[in-house]
């Protein structure tokens, strides 16, 4: 773990914009591991949430992320998925350092990408910044989170909240309303459990359906567009154990109204461990767990990356008990995002027993390639 918060030290004293050009790989085990420093907060129990303030930061706990992914179209079709992230990496548990407004023991890593169905590509970047002289952080009256030009921030509450990022060639200009349905708290009354060690486990709610409008860009060109987002909110210690290899992680929009979270741990033979969890939320804002014995994946057609990693692209998900059987496709194949970190995130679209759209992200296949630390 020392070692792991040196390098991200590294990189991001190296450039306040992006990480070196040959920046040292970093894999999920080291952040998402069982055995975090000490000093640092653990999720362990249940907790009494509390809004707006858990909107915001929570420099206790090692890692934290605030996760948008929707599917936008234009008016006359055009089919575009995106993800918006920013995340917080603490570099060591304590007090924050005020010798100098240089110093700081917290990290910012934000991740753009676009994935353009009609031209077949998916674009992405990435930034880094010390939370330091205003570099980057979060607040929560107002409510803003940014890094550097990239920002979620709202003026009263958490929405109507707008969406900025810009890079040399793609660039996102949203705002998401808070649609019908209410924020949902994943697992145990949000305390979602990723196996039986006490503490590998992350406080974690959502917002599975906002209506979104606004711009897109791509080059030169600007796409007006409009659709739905997902927002996941997560922080923790620790999640993965020695017996787990990473996970496939669906959220999906369904056709008759209701949406869809669920996550697969892989254990070390790649089968699903028994703490993959998820959820079912009905029209009406209701929410039905979702447990391993209810679930059935099978992954119907891998794709091969140039270094020969193989991502399973296409799924078939059964819930029987809620006569759900669906085949969920990637939009693209390529839709990885190869940069100081490395995972396989993008567009999906759902038919089936239903129809929909989603996203879809696939962590643990790339051996010794680099893993997405901060992801969920």
């Amino acid at each position: 773990m020392r070692g792991l918060l040196l390098l991200l030290a590294l990189i991001v004293s190296a450039c306040d914009t992006g990480p070196p050009a040959n920046a040292p790989a970093v894999r999920v085990e080291h952040v998402m591991g069982s055995k975090p420093d000490p000093g640092f907060a653990r999720a362990v129990g249940p907790r009494a949430f509390q809004f707006p303030q858990d909107h915001g930061a929570h420099p206790e706990f090692a890692t934290e992320w605030w996760y948008l992914t929707g599917n936008l179209q234009t008016a006359d079709g055009r089919r575009f998925g995106y993800q918006f992230t920013l995340f917080r990496v603490a570099l060591r548990p304590g007090e924050a350092l005020t010798d100098s407004a240089w110093r700081t023991q917290q990290l910012y890593m934000g991740h753009m990408a676009i994935s353009d169905a009609a031209a077949a590509r998916h674009y992405s970047a990435e930034r880094l910044a010390r939370a330091a002289a205003g570099l980057a952080g979060a607040r929560i009256t107002p409510f803003e989170v940014w890094l550097g030009p990239w920002s979620m921030r709202a003026e009263s509450g958490l929405f109507p909240m707008t969406v900025m990022a810009q890079d040399e060639d793609i660039s996102v200009s949203l705002q998401l309303q808070s649609g019908d349905k209410p924020l949902v708290l994943q697992g145990e009354q949000g305390l979602s459990r990723k196996s039986a060690t006490p503490g590998n486990a992350s406080y974690y709610y959502s917002f599975t359906r906002l209506p979104t409008r606004g711009e897109l860009r791509i080059g030169e060109t600007v796409y007006r567009v409009r659709g739905d987002s997902w927002m996941d909110r997560e922080w923790s210690s620790s999640a993965l154990d020695s017996d787990q290899s990473g996970w496939d992680w669906f959220a999906l929009h369904l056709d008759d109204g209701r949406d869809l979270m669920y996550y697969q741990l892989r254990n070390r033979q790649g089968g699903m461990h028994a703490f993959s969890r998820g959820s079912l939320v009905e029209t009406d804002g209701s929410v039905r767990a979702l447990l391993p014995g209810q679930v059935r994946l099978t992954a119907l057609r891998h794709w091969q990356a140039q270094d020969g990693t193989r991502y399973p692209t296409r799924w078939r998900l059964q819930v029987p008990g809620h006569g759900l059987d669906l085949e969920v496709q990637a939009l693209l194949d390529d839709q990885l995002m190869d940069h100081s970190v490395h995972y396989w995130e993008g567009a999906v679209e759902v038919s089936g027993s239903h129809a929909g759209r989603g996203y879809l992200e696939l962590s643990g296949y790339a051996g010794n390639r680099t893993e997405s630390t901060v992801s969920r």
